[in-house]
């Protein structure tokens, strides 16, 4: 009798000893900085999601740690501005490559540099960011925060935060790959705590049901959100409290084998372009339109910062498959190099092909040349001109002009001055606006 009450005393003890420890747990994960993965795959609108955290007044200190597949940044030029509107000591970190592979032990360096910040007292710090290439798989990310101890000491894995494109999700979660490769997309739907449907006004309401009934077949358990533009509230996005390492282990069960295979598929690749001097707005653009129109299905993401003739202002654009979207934004710096930075990730790219067609862009006297050798009328030629005044008379005076009142990059084929003496010019060299007198 006095054995089984010690024993029960003695289970009773040992309950109070594992509800003691799981408080000191629950209090020392309270000390730890949480961390938001944020994944998606490549156009979801992730870049966008972290410019709309960090400009939000939530009044919390963010550390933000990117990474990009391909060999030039552009995501950090995109955000660099927002994170200085945060605090005067912003962070972003840099990686290259993919993040769930080599990179991984950067990734470790990078928090130890943030630990040790923090310990020093130098920095203070509410919550990091992982913006994951995407062309990640989030898993081996997430196994940082277990596998590694200096990181569990200082930061916890607070979410992992997917973004869903609703127009181009289906095709990504579709496409088949060489045997042993992983579908990434697959996976960051399957690992998300959350999963934002983005540009959800690119589709029907018909179109959002089939694919959020998709989502949830891959991952019963996320709740999904729908946004556009990917606004949606920084709460819903950080320090949520939502990984949960059982149900990842009962999904993955190998998920804390560091040492598993990781293959991905080496038909698709990334290709940068750096090329210093200026480059033809009109050119480019047309260049884009085309290469969008035949190759739209193999570009899975084109971006880029363009330096434009005629033009004080950085031309910074983006394309999703056949979805492009670019504006003049902030200007040129004195004293910084114009350059133009791009980025191609794709399928069976032809990095060759790319890199003819964009070097044909670039604003050189020869090209300039070649330009005017196109046009219609030579100088002197009589014209008439479509005004808001019906067809007037004039005379061709200038080839390519320019003047400062137009928009950036700007040049129009002709400048004609009219009989009654009045200089215009014709925007285009087309039939319905300028035609031979």
């Amino acid at each position: 009798e006095g054995e089984a009450r010690d024993g029960v005393e003695q289970s009773g003890s040992k309950r109070r000893l594992d509800e003691a420890q799981m408080a000191a747990s629950a209090e020392d994960n309270e000390n730890l900085v949480p961390v938001t993965v944020l994944t998606g795959f490549l156009g979801s609108g992730k870049t966008t999601l972290l410019n709309h955290i960090l400009t939000a007044k939530h009044g919390k200190k963010i550390a933000v740690i990117e990474n990009e597949f391909g060999d030039v940044g552009i995501d950090d030029m995109l955000l660099q501005k927002n994170t200085k509107m945060q605090s005067d000591e912003e962070i972003i970190e840099m990686m290259n490559g993919c993040i769930c592979c080599t990179v991984r032990q950067d990734l470790i360096v990078v928090l130890e540099k943030l630990a040790k910040r923090v310990k020093a007292g130098t920095l203070k710090l509410d919550g990091i960011i992982i913006e994951t290439t995407g062309m990640a798989d989030p898993a081996p990310v997430a196994q940082t925060f277990f596998v590694d101890d200096k990181v569990k000491s200082f930061a916890r894995l607070d979410g992992i935060v997917t973004l869903v494109d609703a127009k181009h999700i289906e095709q990504h979660l579709d496409e088949e790959k060489p045997e042993g490769a992983e579908n990434e997309a697959v996976e960051q739907v399957a690992f998300a705590d959350r999963i934002l449907l983005n540009k959800t006004d690119l589709v029907s309401e018909e179109d959002l049901l089939r694919v959020e009934k998709r989502l949830k077949s891959i991952n019963s358990q996320a709740p999904v959100q729908r946004c556009t533009k990917a606004e949606v509230s920084p709460d819903w996005v950080l320090d949520i409290g939502a990984f949960d390492l059982k149900r990842v282990i009962e999904m993955d069960p190998e998920f804390l084998n560091t040492d598993g295979e990781h293959e991905h598929d080496n038909s698709v690749s990334s290709i940068s372009i750096i090329r210093p001097g200026n480059v033809d707005l009109e050119l480019v653009q047309k260049w884009v339109g085309q290469l969008l129109q035949e190759k739209g299905a193999q570009i899975y993401r084109m971006k880029g910062v363009l330096s434009i003739s005629n033009a004080d202002e950085k031309f910074v654009y983006q394309a999703v498959h056949m979805l492009f979207r670019g504006n003049f934004d902030d200007k040129w710096e004195a004293g910084e190099p114009r350059e133009s930075k791009l980025v191609f990730i794709g399928k069976n790219l032809d990095e060759k092909e790319l890199r003819d067609g964009f070097n044909a862009c670039i604003d050189t006297p020869e090209v300039l040349e070649k330009r005017i050798k196109t046009l219609r009328f030579a100088m002197g030629t009589k014209v008439e001109c479509k005004t808001g005044g019906g067809w007037v008379k004039g005379e061709v005076v200038a080839h390519m002009y320019r003047d400062e009142f137009m928009p950036p990059g700007m040049v129009a084929p002709y400048q004609v001055k009219l009989d009654s003496g009045e200089l215009i010019w014709a925007p285009e060299d087309v039939n319905n606006l300028i035609r031979k007198g």
